[in-house]
């Protein structure tokens, strides 16, 4: 394992850390994509238990906990995590379906109770609220100055929280959008299931250790999706050809990162890292790939990073040609295949997070059945 990327892990980030624990997988699936915002940093944990090793090395500003848990219950650990100085301990947010009242949330140190089901939007808008009101006053300034700058704040903050909405919203239109594009081109080849949104996750994923950076650019993650995007110029006997291809046919195939790129040539909210890995996710980190035989750093980075998640996904799905892998199989494959078909950066990434991986899998997989 690379430390120096381990130890990089444990660095303050300028994200604001929140750590979700609840059993339910399908919440905590939610939660993630609630939160997927650049300004936020998720880690999860389905105990208390897991919380508690998570939270050893991984400060959590933010906890949202659900009440009743395996093991040791949701108030229990509210009250370890508050008991001991307020300047050091996170944000509680209890998540209750339960008839629990706020003076016994607030009696085991949370700073607030959402009632399930919530809006995603209500959980944000209350995180920004709690984190506002944790924030103390730098001083220096005389009564009247304070309330002018009181006024201007709270103007302020209402035009804020306006045009943050209104960038959520938009952001939700697009990610909608380029997912009903993805949906329809996976109907094309319905034997993938729900493929497009596993090797988005697992890309986004492997690209928080790799580079955070990345995450910076909004076409990254279309990119992903839309990744396929080219096959819609490719027959449906080909692509769902049960038998071995023939050259001609495995030539076709091979044109489809090419023809993706020409379709998105025009559409401004992929140009960027996104487009590049329409183009590059079928290239090999030793030049054996397609379509120009990029070699090494000279593939773009989010390509490289998307080529494991892409490979990860095909091998541990049902194809017409021949069956799943094996998780365990299919990781063994991938190890093997660092320095040769995968950028080793990122097959290290794939190590320190191929627990996440692997329960993304279950998650997404348990949905398509």
């Amino acid at each position: 394992m690379d430390t120096s990327q381990l130890y990089a892990d444990l660095l303050p980030s300028a994200r604001r850390r929140i750590l979700v624990v609840d059993d339910d997988p399908s919440l905590r699936l939610l939660l993630r994509e609630t939160l997927a915002a650049d300004e936020f940093e998720l880690e999860e944990a389905s105990s208390a238990e897991e919380a508690q090793e998570v939270a050893r090395f991984w400060r959590p500003a933010v906890v949202l906990l659900d009440v009743t848990l395996p093991g040791l219950d949701g108030l229990s650990f509210c009250r370890e995590l508050t008991n001991g100085d307020p300047e050091s301990c996170p944000i509680v947010i209890l998540l209750t379906g339960t008839k629990m009242t706020e003076v016994e949330a607030r009696e085991a140190g949370a700073r607030a109770m959402l009632r399930k089901p919530f809006s995603p939007l209500e959980l944000i808008g209350l995180i920004d609220h709690l984190d506002e009101m944790s924030t103390q006053p730098l001083g220096g300034v005389n009564e009247n100055d304070s309330q002018q700058l009181l006024m201007y704040a709270r103007d302020l903050g209402r035009i804020v929280d306006v045009e943050r909405t209104q960038r959520r919203l938009l952001q939700q239109a697009y990610r909608q959008t380029v997912a009903a594009l993805a949906d329809a081109l996976e109907a094309k080849d319905p034997g993938t299931g729900q493929h497009a949104q596993r090797v988005q996750h697992y890309a986004l994923t492997l690209t928080e250790v790799v580079d955070r950076k990345l995450l910076d650019d909004p076409s990254l993650e279309y990119g992903f999706l839309l990744h396929d995007v080219g096959k819609i110029g490719i027959a449906d006997q080909v692509l769902t050809k049960p038998g071995p291809l023939t050259p001609d046919e495995r030539r076709l195939i091979e044109f489809h990162p090419t023809i993706g790129v020409q379709i998105l040539s025009s559409v401004a909210l992929l140009q960027g890292e996104g487009v590049e890995v329409v183009r590059s996710h079928h290239e090999r980190w030793d030049g054996a790939g397609y379509p120009d035989g990029l070699v090494g750093e000279d593939i773009p980075l989010g390509a490289r990073i998307f080529a494991l998640a892409d490979a990860l996904d095909a091998m541990t799905s049902d194809r017409p040609y021949r069956d799943a892998l094996r998780w365990d199989e299919a990781t063994d494959e991938i190890l093997s295949q660092g320095a040769a078909q995968f950028d080793p950066q990122v097959v290290r990434a794939f190590c320190i997070r191929e627990r996440r991986l692997r329960r993304i899998f279950e998650e997404l997989t348990v949905v398509a059945a």
